[in-house]
């Protein structure tokens, strides 16, 4: 299984890089000290590049989109990208920026570096930069923080999804930052501490490392010892997905249902066309983990081809048609679905 899952994975990478260049940070550069600059990148993206963001000791890109004339008080949502992308090339599928231009809220997005990684994975195992205020976590925090400022953000709906390794990212925010976050969507990603180094790694995307739902959610507690807030975590995976197993799935439901102390039966599952849905309530009945099982897809993001926002206006690597877009329904979930008015 491992060797096929590694043939699978070279596909992904350049022929020069090695296995492990997917995944291992072999540089930084240096700390920009510049003040806070924005520029937009070339193309039609609607996204503006911020540098002098703060100190960003994981050497990371950002890139914003605030609507004009947004006014106080709107939600924030966070962005995470997976191997092989950047940040303009998922917006383009996953349409965060439309629909933020549509329903009033501000959208961040994380860029890594070829600097950093040529397959530009963000680093979601190495403790170096998943440890709170370290590292790319703490770049990432930054940037948060910095958008929430200048788009005088509603601190209460804040939101962070991601795809991949931009999905175990986003499963380390919400474990370092859970009082940051009111949701958060992991598309094909694997649970806070499944692994601690590359070759760890690359097993735990080829099957998750057997532990029990206690043993998960006790990473999470070790590193948030008291979770004031309950982020609703929303978890996303394709039954055939190749890269990372869908065992990675089942234990990021473990990993926040047991935390939650949620029974394990105590589900409420729904059918719809191509997918399989399962809640779990609190006693007030707010869903506060959900999985999708999206039925024969593959490794990526669901999106849907159309016109408006959260539709994909192009094809791009690991963002998959599947009849119906992820972005809306997470958005959806997120309470995000009322269009503004300007």
């Amino acid at each position: 299984m491992r060797d096929r899952f590694k043939r699978s994975v070279e596909r992904l990478v350049p022929t020069e890089a090695r296995l492990s260049d997917l995944f291992w940070p072999f540089s930084r550069e240096p700390e920009r000290k510049a003040p806070a600059a924005r520029r937009r990148p070339a193309g039609s993206s609607t996204l503006t590049e911020v540098v002098g963001f703060g100190s960003n000791p994981g050497g990371l890109r950002m890139f914003e989109h605030i609507p004009d004339g947004l006014p106080a008080g709107r939600p924030l949502v966070l962005v995470l990208h997976g191997c092989q992308q950047n940040a303009e090339s998922y917006d383009r599928a996953a349409g965060w920026a439309s629909l933020a231009e549509e329903r009033g809220f501000a959208v961040v997005y994380a860029q890594q570096r070829e600097a950093n990684n040529p397959g530009l994975c963000f680093t979601w195992f190495r403790p170096s930069e998943v440890t709170r205020d370290r590292g790319e976590l703490m770049s990432i925090r930054q940037m948060l923080a910095h958008t929430a400022e200048r788009a005088a953000s509603d601190p209460e709906r804040t939101f962070i999804t991601g795809l991949s390794a931009g999905g175990a990212m986003t499963a380390a925010m919400l474990a370092n930052y859970p009082e940051v976050f009111a949701g958060g969507a992991i598309i094909a990603g694997l649970p806070f501490g499944a692994a601690r180094d590359a070759t760890r790694a690359f097993d735990a995307m080829a099957d998750a490392p057997d532990r029990t739902a206690d043993e998960w959610s006790d990473l999470v507690r070790t590193v948030s010892p008291s979770i004031a807030r309950k982020p609703a975590i929303s978890i996303w995976h394709g039954t055939a997905d190749e890269t990372v197993a869908l065992s990675n799935g089942y234990a990021l439901v473990e990993q926040w249902r047991d935390l939650y102390r949620l029974p394990k039966e105590a589900f409420v599952e729904k059918r719809m066309k191509g997918r399989r849905t399962r809640i779990w309530p609190d006693k007030d009945g707010k869903p506060l983990v959900t999985l999708h099982e999206i039925d024969g897809m593959g490794h990526g993001t669901p999106v849907a081809r159309g016109e408006g926002g959260g539709y994909a206006t192009s094809a791009e690597p690991f963002m998959l048609e599947a009849g119906f877009s992820s972005t809306l329904d997470i958005a959806k979930e997120w309470g995000l679905s009322r269009k503004w008015k300007r």
